[in-house]
């Protein structure tokens, strides 16, 4: 099990005399199996924090360790083989490819990362049978519904075993009768898998299921 942990995690974003303070001297835990609620008001670093977390922005100082590795010390080829290997990404809108049915989407991920798709089809049918999609499984992104998507999604993002998953406002394209069934799937999925799981959301039911919480005040 796989730890993340920012210590004095300080960002400016921009240019020369423009660049603004974003992140300052940020210190959090996100503990394997447990999802921790990113929180705060629009413009106060949630989005910044995640994109660190990601290894998709190094800081301008501080540590990022997933495990014992310090994410923000890597080289940039270094850095994009933790995000393939390492971390599952979760995005607001799912993020699926239309044209690609429910299996196929698991299936073009795992070929992004390396991996053997044509072995992996079983694997990823029962990947979505875990998230309650048995029914779904063939079925083109444009034909399911927002709350179908988000789980695909969150299949898609654990499918490689992942020690991290950063998940944005997975609850912002679905009906308030889908977020809590969505939330708690995500939440048990991540204890079941062991994995530490960070999402950044405005909605009190996915805070609410947290248990953890990192509140973002703001510079």
């Amino acid at each position: 099990m796989t730890e993340l942990t920012l210590r004095g995690v300080s960002v400016a974003l921009g240019r020369g005399d423009a660049r603004t303070p974003v992140l300052h001297a940020v210190d959090a835990t996100c503990a394997p199996g447990v999802l921790t609620a990113l929180v705060g008001p629009s413009g106060s670093g949630k989005s910044t924090l995640l994109a660190v977390a990601g290894a998709l922005l190094r800081p301008d100082e501080g540590r990022v360790l997933l495990g014992t590795t310090d994410l923000a010390a890597l080289g940039d080829a270094e850095r994009a083989g933790v995000r393939r290997e390492r971390i599952g990404y979760m995005f607001q809108s799912g993020n699926l490819l239309t044209g690609l049915t429910a299996v196929e989407q698991l299936l073009a991920a795992a070929s992004v990362a390396g991996r053997p798709a044509r072995r992996l089809r079983a694997a990823a049918e029962h990947a979505l049978t875990e998230v309650g999609l048995t029914h779904r499984l063939h079925h083109r992104a444009d034909r399911l519904s927002g709350g179908e998507r988000q789980r695909v999604a969150l299949a898609r993002a654990l499918f490689l075993e992942p020690d991290l998953l950063l998940i944005d406002e997975p609850t912002a394209a679905v009906d308030r009768s889908q977020a809590a069934a969505l939330t708690t799937l995500i939440a048990t999925t991540a204890q079941r898998r062991h994995c530490a799981a960070l999402v950044a959301t405005h909605d009190p039911i996915v805070a609410d299921a947290a248990g953890a919480t990192i509140a973002m005040a703001g510079l």
